[in-house]
């Protein structure tokens, strides 16, 4: 059964991040697998005596993640979605690949604290998540809550947005949960753009998503500084999720080395779901 993966750290924020998968997990009708990574010291610190007990101190916290996770879907009122927890010893990077690589994995839910961003919160889990791990990805902030219907909009640009069959499938899985399949496509034009380009582009999303009715509009790309663009738009369309295609040296990736994403965070407190190539 296909799986929405959630890490959690037991914070407010993995919380509101299992809340938002169990959301998608009963429309979509998958699994939900929430992971806690356990730190190779952790528990032990430099004690012979509690070196000799870790096994029962891996067996509370595995214990804990269970009960925290069961306790969010029976809040929820998501007990009808099959959840499973695992804890295991390592840096969150390697527990992750390592489960992803033997799981199938549809979607990695991450919370962050506060609207701080993606880039702002270099070194932190969400940030390398994004950056390290190539697996659709969606950042919920504390503050953010999914809908039962969620508006998706698409930011993107045609001229060197391409998307990889694994994101393909993991956007036509997010816009089965807009009811009709209804998606916002937002495309952050350059200076130099043809209308020829911008109709090609318009056709390949269309090719790509036959069944899904599209919104096209469209914003100057003007040296990047394009945040108020994205903000005003996402808030005038009510968008709930904000998808974005990471790829080196296009706009998106230009937008998250730049402080955009941190002020599209800040200023709209909306879920991004990180797409790559």
């Amino acid at each position: 059964m296909k799986q929405i993966l959630v890490a959690s750290d037991f914070s407010s924020s993995a919380g509101n991040a299992l809340a938002a998968a169990f959301s998608l997990a009963k429309v979509l009708q998958m699994e939900i697998a929430v992971i806690h990574a356990v730190h190779p010291t952790e528990g032990i610190n430099n004690n012979m005596y509690n070196a000799i007990f870790i096994e029962d101190y891996y067996a509370k916290k595995r214990s804990a993640l269970k009960e925290w996770a069961e306790a969010i879907g029976r809040e929820k009122d998501h007990t009808d979605v099959n959840i499973k927890t695992i804890c295991d010893v390592g840096s969150l990077r390697n527990v992750l690949t390592k489960y992803t690589e033997y799981n199938d994995v549809s979607f990695l839910v991450m919370g962050i604290t506060g609207a701080t961003g993606i880039k702002g919160i270099v070194g932190s889990n969400a940030s390398m998540a994004v950056t390290k791990l190539r697996i659709p990805t969606l950042i919920v902030p504390l503050e953010s809550a999914l809908p039962a219907v969620p508006v998706v909009t698409l930011a993107t640009d045609y001229k060197t947005t391409k998307f990889s069959v694994r994101d393909v499938k993991a956007l036509k899985q997010i816009l089965k949960v807009s009811k009709p399949k209804k998606l916002e496509v937002l495309h952050i034009s350059e200076k130099d753009m043809d209308e020829k380009e911008i109709k090609n582009g318009e056709q390949k999303l269309k090719d790509m998503l036959p069944t899904v009715e599209i919104n096209f509009n469209y914003v100057d790309d003007d040296d990047i500084k394009t945040s108020h663009g994205i903000i005003d738009f996402i808030e005038s369309n009510e968008t709930d999720i904000l998808c974005l295609v990471k790829r080196n040296h296009n706009i998106i990736y230009r937008l998250f080395a730049s402080s955009t994403v941190n002020e599209i965070l800040n200023k709209s407190v909306k879920a991004i779901l990180v797409l790559h190539e």
